[in-house]
């Protein structure tokens, strides 16, 4: 960690500000956003630097990253800044010009800090990862650092498989990150006043014993000949077999973001989110959020309403989004969602929720959503076409459940629906797959005959299905990128072949190929951080991009790079694994019981579906007693009051249970 010399600390930004008029897109690298926050650095003794590894469009809107930002700025002497991955053009000119890679909130280099925090919401942002350690002048393998090297710690849904990337990171976090933050911090403190004894080596030693921070160089692995998994093994004494996820219960006394950042320049979301829960217990078998967030804990109406009324206040934003995995699902969502627009109606202000289940949709609720807002599109998900593939991920939604609820909206006005699927989800066949268009036809002939018009519009969007750590389809075989690719050119000319229809169904999907590079980094173990430093190596970056993604570098460096090991890209992606298989990411506790996953995937292959353990008995999944957690959801049986006197204190908000 670094030397507290004042001179390494300065704003590299004169050096920057020469740089920018050459840059596409500025705005993005000068800071100053509204409610941002910048701590004077000598009067604090932690000093974290925040990345979410994508652009600044992308990144500054990240929920995770906001929350932990100001968790920590709240805290005496800790300051937390932000920084983004810079596109190519930048890049070029900061390795000719000397200037390392930096915060947007003061423009410190971000070697300066005690800890950089990377938050992963998908794999595909590794090779930024490295490209900004490169840029920071942090050698790129945990290895070679030394005492004046920022901890880099990894964080977000990624990181519940951070065995990809245990070359470069010291450490992870898994789960919420909201305790385990205050938690590192107050460890560095102490480390640090004590005069730092032991270096880096024993700071990451007391990070590791508490169970909760999960260093990868104090761990080894061993291989089998056919190249499997023998074991993982602590190679430290006091280092423990398993490290077990952070769950933040009672969500109300953790109201953030309270002071959500406005961006300068534009943004994929430009609106106030909320997070209404978080977990879910719908049990789809492909979603690894709902498997590793579990268990549900609601936030109170009361919680939520006082959340947006300081948010509007502090940004001015027109448009609140109620996130979680499943909005419609929480206990009190229409009284949540009245409340609010009875509240904000004169200030024209609209709610959002990110997608709506089939059959939690009501039209009372999408009236209200609606009522101050823009009635743009609905988006539904049945993610798979048929009946039968919908048993087998446990998504237990009916075609008959789906043309009712669209004929509903058809019925009271909406024009245009968007249903998202899912192809190469497993036992999946073509027919599974065609069946989406018959679904889509069925789609437009009820809003045709509802709605009296001609003008309405189906969208089908499909996504590439990849197997995740920590889900019942953990074990799968990942469909290969030429069979999903065939399976969708089967599809597209079905839809467009349809004289009748055709024309009223947009249909949009990914290529095969990037789903697969998706697929050996989330299901990968060390050999695979090879791969990823080698495509870094030979210019791979914004991997999430299509415009930058490329699928021929990722197989060319991943042939040469696994060569050694004995393995390929298809031993990570189409292979199958078996129960006896040990998995890279076996030793790190989700809470999940493995022999109850295993159990979920059988019932998968048998087509059998599950209930979601909400609404009815336990299920045994391991996470309540192995965590020490319990569901929490209401009702609390409170109304969200209008606010009595315009931008009068905050309604004081009563606790539930």
């Amino acid at each position: 960690m670094p030397a507290e010399a004042a001179e390494s600390v300065k704003s590299v930004f004169p050096q920057l500000e020469a740089l920018l008029p050459h840059v596409q897109k500025p705005i993005q690298y000068v800071g100053g956003e509204l409610n941002s926050t910048v701590k004077d650095w000598d009067s604090c003794d932690v000093r974290w630097a925040l990345m979410y590894p994508d652009a600044y469009e992308v990144g500054l809107p990240n929920q995770g990253v906001m929350i932990l930002y100001e968790v920590l700025n709240e805290q005496d002497g800790v300051l937390a800044e932000r920084t983004y991955s810079v596109w190519p053009d930048l890049e070029a000119l900061m390795r000719e010009h000397r200037v390392p890679q930096f915060t947007v909130d003061s423009h410190r280099p971000v070697r300066a800090f005690d800890v950089f925090g990377l938050s992963f919401s998908t794999e595909l942002g590794y090779t930024n990862m490295l490209a900004a350690l490169d840029l920071a002048g942090i050698p790129l393998e945990a290895r070679d650092r030394t005492d004046d090297d920022p901890i880099v710690m990894a964080g977000g849904h990624a990181a519940f498989n951070p065995e990809p990337i245990a070359d470069f990171i010291d450490c992870a976090i898994i789960g919420d990150g909201e305790q385990a933050v205050l938690e590192v911090t107050r460890i560095i403190r102490a480390w640090k006043e004590e005069g730092r004894p032991g270096g880096r080596e024993e700071l990451l030693l007391r990070l590791a014993k508490t169970g909760g921070v999960y260093v990868p160089g104090f761990y080894d692995v061993e291989y089998l000949p056919d190249g499997r998994i023998a074991r993982v093994v602590p190679n430290r004494s006091g280092v423990p077999w398993r490290v077990s996820k952070h769950t933040v219960m009672d969500l109300d006394e953790w109201p953030y973001p309270k002071q959500p950042l406005v961006p300068l320049a534009e943004t994929v979301h430009e609106r106030m989110s909320v997070e209404i829960f978080r977990g879910c217990t719908r049990g789809c078998r492909f979603c690894q959020a709902g498997m590793i967030t579990r268990p549900v804990r609601e936030r109170s109406i009361t919680g939520i309403g006082e959340m947006v009324d300081k948010g509007l206040k502090a940004t001015g934003f027109e448009e609140v989004g109620l996130l979680s995995l499943s909005s419609a699902d929480h206990s009190e969502i229409g009284d949540i969602a009245k409340g609010l627009a009875d509240r904000y109606e004169e200030d024209k202000i609209g709610l959002s929720l990110p997608s709506t289940r089939v059959d939690a949709f009501n039209i009372d609720l999408a009236n209200e959503l609606t009522r101050n807002g823009r009635r743009s599109g609905l988006t539904f998900a049945p993610e798979g076409g048929s009946e039968r593939i919908r048993k087998v991920i446990n998504k237990m939604v009916s075609e008959d459940d789906l043309i009712r609820t669209v004929a509903t909206a058809y019925g009271n006005g909406w024009r245009q629906v968007k249903l998202y699927f899912m192809c190469g989800l497993p036992t999946e066949t073509d027919d599974d797959v065609l069946q989406i268009a018959d679904m889509a036809t069925r789609v437009i002939a009820k809003g045709r005959e509802v709605s009296g018009s001609n003008d309405i519009r189906c969208t089908v969007s499909i996504g590439g299905f990849v197997p995740k750590p920590h889900t019942p389809f953990q074990w799968a075989p990942q469909l290969s990128a030429e069979e999903t690719d065939e399976r969708l050119a089967k599809l597209r000319d079905k839809i467009r072949g349809d004289k009748k229809y055709g024309r009223s169904i947009g249909f949009r999907y990914h290529d095969g190929k990037p789903g697969i590079v998706e697929g050996l980094l989330s299901r990968g173990d060390r050999r695979t951080g090879a791969v990823i430093r080698a495509v870094y190596d030979d210019g791979g970056r914004f991997d999430g991009w299509r415009e930058h993604f490329s699928y021929d570098r990722w197989m060319r460096c991943a042939e040469k790079a696994l060569a050694p090991f004995g393995v390929d890209v298809d031993w990570y992606t189409t292979r199958e694994r078996t129960y006896e298989e040990v998995l890279p990411w076996d030793h790190l506790d989700s809470g999940l019981d493995k022999d109850w996953l295993w159990e979920d995937w059988q019932d998968a292959l048998d087509e059998t579906e599950v209930e979601d353990c909400r609404w009815t008995p336990c299920f045994d999944c391991g996470v309540c007693p192995q965590m020490d957690t319990s569901i929490q959801i209401g009702p609390t049986g409170k109304k969200l009051l209008p606010l009595t006197v315009k931008n009068a204190g905050p309604v004081p908000s009563g606790h539930a249970h």
